[in-house]
Formats: C-alpha cells, structure tokens, sequence
C-alpha cells in the first residue's frame, strides 16, 4: 500500500515537470525553427542569448560604427544578424530595399522604435496603421510652399546671428569646431519654426538644457541597444539608464507641454474673432506674424464645431517628434557639407561664384527667389547626404512573408535598411567614396539610376514629410556662412570619424580654418 502510494506521488511529480517543461520545449522548437529559417541568411556566427551582440561588447560609438559598415560590406546586399534572441534582416541593395518601403504593406516601424516610445509618444516617426495614416494627412498641409516661405525669415535671421558668432574665429590661422555652433543655430530655427518660441542658443551664453536632453537621450538608446538585458521595458526602467531617461523626459516634456498650453490659449483669443487670417496680420511693430509648426498643428486639429481631433498630448508627441527629427539631423547635414566643401577648394570656388551671382556682394537675408536659385549648393547638399546621411540606418517590420534575393523571410521580421551602403553601391555611384556634386545634375540623375538607390530622407508612403523644409533651411545656413568666410579643413576624411547615435555625427566636431572673403 505504501509503495503504490509512493509511486502515486511519484507519477505525479512527472506530470508536473512535464506540464512545467512543456512550454520550454515548444518555444525550444520554435527557437530551432525559426533558427534554421533566418540562419539561411548569410551572417556572423551567433551564440545562445547575446546572439551577434558579442561583436560590439566594449566598443566606443565610432568603432561599431566602422564594425556595422565592415560588415555590411561583407554581403551582397542582403545579411542576417541576432540583436539578443531576436533574428534581423539587414538590406543594403536598392532592389531589396524597394520589396520593404516600396509600397504600402511593410509601413510599421522596427519594434526597437519603441525604445522612443517614452520620449516621442505615438507621433508620424513611431505610429502605425490608422493612427499615423490619420496624422500624417493632417499634418502634410502644414508644409505646404506657402509655410515654408514664411519660415524663410526664420532660417535668414539666424543664419546672420551664427555667421556673427562665428566671425571672431576667422584669421586666427587656428581651426574652430563649427559643430556647437551649427547645432545651437539649427536649435534657434526649429524652436521658432516648430514651437514659434525663442531660446536663443546661439546668444544666451549657456548649454541648453533642452538640446543637451536630446544628445543625452539618443546615447541612452545606443547604450540599451547594445544591452540585450535592458530590452525589456520592465528591467531598463529600474536600471540607471533608465531613471536618467526619465529625469531627460522630465525635463523635454514638461517644456513642450508648457508652450502647447501658452500657444493654445494664444489661439483661443485670436478665435475670439481679433484676426480672421493671423498668418497675414503684423505684430504692430510692421512685421509679419509668422505662424510656428505647433500653431498650424493647433488649428488644423480642431473641427468646425471646435472639437479638438487631437489632444494636447497628440499635439506634444508629433511636436516632440518634428523638433528630434528636424533640429540634429539638419544640424549633422549642415556640418557635414561644410566638411566636404572645405576639402574640395574648386567646388566651394563653384558655390561662391554662384552666392555672389545671386546677391551681388550685398547682405540682404535670402529669399525664397534666392534659394530656389542656388542650384549647385543643393546638389552639394544632396551629394553630402549621400556620403553622410543624417540617418543612416532605420527599421521596418515585415508585415506578411517576403522573399530577398531568394531568402524567404517570414512576416513580423525586423528588417534594418542601411543607407549609409544603399548610397555606395557602384553600380549607381561609380567611385562612390568621391565627392562630386554633379552626380546630381538633371539629365545625370535620370540616367539608370535606381529610385531607391538615394534614400536620405527614406522614401515610399513613410518618407520624410520634412525633407523640403530641411534642404530650405541647410541651403540658407551653408550659404550664409559661405558668403562670408573661405574655409578650409584641419581633418581628411579618412581622419574624420564617425559616430552612429540615431544620428550621422562627426566624432568630436568639426575643425575648420575660417577666413574672411575680400570683396
């Protein structure tokens, strides 16, 4: 009696374990499966838990920006990595590229998005399905030519401000990291043109504490990408990291929420019925009111009968995202073609030849007229965007099966796009590490070209929406400078590094030698 008794326990304890080990091995077998799907893509060996990770252990942010372009390189367009437990895809062929943002199927984010969800909410660059299709429709009219016209103003006056703050470095025969100085103007411009607020960076003689929680931010989300253990939301929230993330937040947040608040209550008076068109009445003082990205946002989001379509969070998070996308990446553009441009003494001869045809040697700001006119310094732009586009890598999640030169690759797969590549293929940029400009002429651009070869602002139904602001605002701030200043580089290339942290950035700045032109 006692032994069947024993083995009655005994029977059950087995049953138990296997009801315990049960789920453990299903998800063993579907580890095994999906391993043998994904591990057909050519790629670096991976091991159990960190995957490819090992790779970029104790690395500094330049090195694993040189280790990811080494590898990449590896492949004929097409390789497979393992962030953690997690199968990627990586792309770096135009045709590839096309399969996943060509059309309208694969539009949702990669799910490492979501490491920016805490700071950019649900706005166009996180949001998905229904949601981002209804805000970017709303949002698209908001830049409209007409829009981008009046910030011109914006884009001319603190393009003189930096060209003042940069003249006391001219004729030094020293070098000056031109960096900071960008970044604090293109602070100025998006916070006036996004926010229709005033910080005045380049003026106030201290570091800004929203600009500084924006760099900080975007190191955070390289530091817990390359930290399998921190994925989870629930383990990096309760790291160091993490309570630093939300001290940042604390701080970005709480300053866009002030001035939706001040801006909506602007709106509500001016509804009271003071100014039926405000984008064309005057201040008092004879100057044109200009209406901010928010302002635009704020009116366009409200119904006939006065019933907001988006809450002053929706409102927060699309104005979180414009300021992140459109303040450090113009500022990396700028930079960078300022970099190429000080290398290549014979095409800045070009670009000045063309400034001074245009303004005659006078100062007057530049006009919208005058932009559109500077046909040589936007191909320059566009050729630096190819060599150093401001994003260089971004995400997709497949949304059904695909096939990429021949590997089946299942629904739900991240699929990493590799700009940075895609714009160095030869097949389309013969001598692709060349700088030339005139890669970008007209009858060049249309001769067997593929439409995904150049992405810098992606492409497809999820492209950038601020492209044209973007090229508008680099083309004012470069232009200033160089109606100003000669300018020569203290680095080469191959001794200019770079860092990946969401954006393209020089390794630490800069250097140019600035010299004032003689008339």
């Amino acid at each position: 009696m006692a032994m069947s008794s024993y083995s009655t326990v005994d029977m059950l304890l087995v049953v138990l374990v296997l009801l315990l080990l049960t789920p453990v091995l299903q998800w063993l077998i579907r580890r095994v499966q999906m391993s043998q799907i994904y591990d057909k893509i050519p790629g670096p060996k991976a091991y159990p838990f960190v995957g490819t990770l090992y790779l970029l252990f104790g690395k500094k942010s330049h090195e694993i920006f040189t280790l990811i372009d080494q590898r990449t390189r590896q492949y004929d367009g097409i390789h497979r990595i393992w962030v953690g437990m997690t199968p990627e895809v990586r792309l770096s062929r135009a045709e590839y590229v096309e399969q996943i943002i060509g059309a309208s199927k694969h539009t949702e984010k990669a799910t490492l998005y979501r490491f920016l969800g805490d700071w950019l909410g649900e706005g166009l660059l996180t949001s998905k399905g229904e949601r981002w299709f209804q805000h970017r429709k709303l949002i698209t009219p908001t830049f409209h030519f007409n829009i981008l016209d009046g910030f011109c103003e914006v884009f001319a006056e603190n393009g003189a401000v930096l060209v003042e703050r940069l003249q006391r470095h001219a004729n030094t025969g020293q070098p000056v990291n031109i960096y900071p100085f960008v970044t604090k103007a293109a602070l100025d411009v998006i916070c006036e043109t996004a926010m229709g607020v005033q910080v005045h960076a380049q003026t106030a003689g201290e570091d800004n504490a929203y600009v500084n929680a924006v760099y900080e931010l975007s190191s955070l989300f390289l530091e817990r990408l390359v930290r399998p253990w921190l994925h989870p939301d629930w383990t990096f929230r309760r790291s160091a990291l993490g309570r630093r993330q939300a001290q940042l937040l604390a701080i970005l947040h709480g300053y866009t929420r002030k001035v939706i608040q001040e801006r909506r209550r602007t709106l509500d008076q001016q509804h009271a019925g003071e100014r039926n068109q405000p984008e064309a009445e005057g201040d008092g003082l004879g100057r044109r009111k200009r209406l901010a990205f928010l302002d635009l946002l704020l009116q366009s989001a409200t119904t006939g009968t006065g019933s907001p379509l988006l809450t002053d969070e929706d409102v927060r998070e699309e104005v979180d995202t414009f300021m992140f996308e459109g303040h450090d990446t113009t500022t990396a553009g700028m930079s960078w073609a300022l970099f190429l441009l000080a290398l290549h003494p014979e095409v800045q001869e070009r670009v000045h030849q063309e400034i001074d045809s245009i303004f005659g040697g006078s100062d007057r700001p530049a006009t919208m007229q005058d932009l559109t006119a500077m046909r040589l310094l936007e191909r320059c732009l566009k050729e630096t965007l190819r060599l150093y586009p401001s994003v260089a890598f971004f995400g997709r999640t497949t949304s059904e099966d695909v096939t990429l030169g021949g590997y089946h690759v299942p629904a739900g797969t991240i699929v990493g796009i590799h700009v940075y590549n895609v714009h160095r293929d030869e097949r389309f940029f013969p001598d692709a590490e060349t700088f030339d400009p005139d890669r970008f002429l007209p009858e060049r651009t249309a001769e067997n070209r593929h439409p995904y070869a150049y992405i810098p602002f992606s492409a497809g139904p999820r492209n950038c929406i601020g492209q044209k602001f973007a090229l508008l605002e680099e083309k004012c701030l470069v232009s200033s400078i160089l109606r100003r200043f000669r300018i020569r580089s203290h680095r080469t290339r191959a001794e200019q590094l770079i860092v990946n942290e969401l954006i393209t950035r020089p390794k630490d700045g800069i250097l140019l030698y600035l010299e004032e032109r003689e008339w």
